[in-house]
């Protein structure tokens, strides 16, 4: 059986299993991949997003958009806004599953890791500096060059089409992403910050839902910013 929402909730939830799973490799203690560093994180969500892609078209989602921010964007462009609440939804459950995924996955890690902070960032973002407006910009930059770029590739689900998308999202991780660590997806963000606040995670600290807006509205201004952009060309 295969299905848009369906496609779109298993293709997001491998995107966050693999991509939170690379994180969780590099932060947590006494994991093999303990301080692979930045490169290793960048690279681990590229591939994420790649598979991500394949997985979500194989049950049933042929635009695989794995992201909200790419699904306003689309609906912005087209004017065609009737599948975008189901898959917004579909998204957002995948997300929280792929973040459960990662918990079981480093289940004996988490009490051996004294930094709260570090468990945090295996599921969400938090600014390298926090700061409101500077944050906010980041993502919203970030993400109007992803929709602009992913409009500029054509067709991204077949040949090497998902392979590009994977390069695309890795040169904003290398080049973009030391700021707030470049969430430039609601989804990712959202999704895995409720799974941490819901999850029994031993030793977790706060989900810092104060800075949880800035993940969601700047990806998603940036995303209509660069629909609007495409529109206009």
């Amino acid at each position: 059986m295969t299905s848009t929402f369906l496609g779109e909730l298993i293709g997001t939830a491998v995107l966050i299993y693999l991509g939170n799973g690379v994180v969780a490799n590099v932060l947590l203690k006494g994991s093999k991949g303990e301080g692979g560093g930045w490169i290793v994180i960048t690279a681990g969500w590229a591939f994420a997003v790649t598979i991500g892609i394949f997985v979500s078209t194989k049950f049933g989602s042929p635009a695989a958009h794995l992201n909200p921010a790419v699904t306003v964007a689309e609906a912005v462009k087209s004017g065609d806004w009737s599948n975008a609440g189901s898959f917004i939804l579909a998204q957002m459950l995948g997300a929280i599953i792929g973040s459960t995924l990662v918990w079981l996955q480093y289940f004996p890690h988490w009490a051996i890791t004294e930094d709260k902070g570090l468990k945090l960032a295996c599921h969400c973002n938090a600014p390298a500096v926090r700061s409101t407006w500077a944050n906010l910009t980041a993502e919203f930059i970030a993400t109007a060059l992803l929709i602009i770029a992913l409009g500029s590739f054509g067709s991204i689900t077949t040949g090497l089409g998902p392979f590009v998308v994977g390069i695309l999202v890795w040169a904003i991780g290398l080049s973009l992403g030391g700021s707030t660590g470049y969430a430039i997806n609601p989804a990712r963000d959202l999704g895995p910050r409720i799974a941490h606040a819901i999850l029994p995670i031993s030793g977790k600290g706060s989900s810092d839902w104060s800075y949880s807006w800035i993940p969601v509205v700047g990806p998603i201004a940036g995303a209509i910013a660069g629909a609007l952009i495409l529109k206009m060309i």
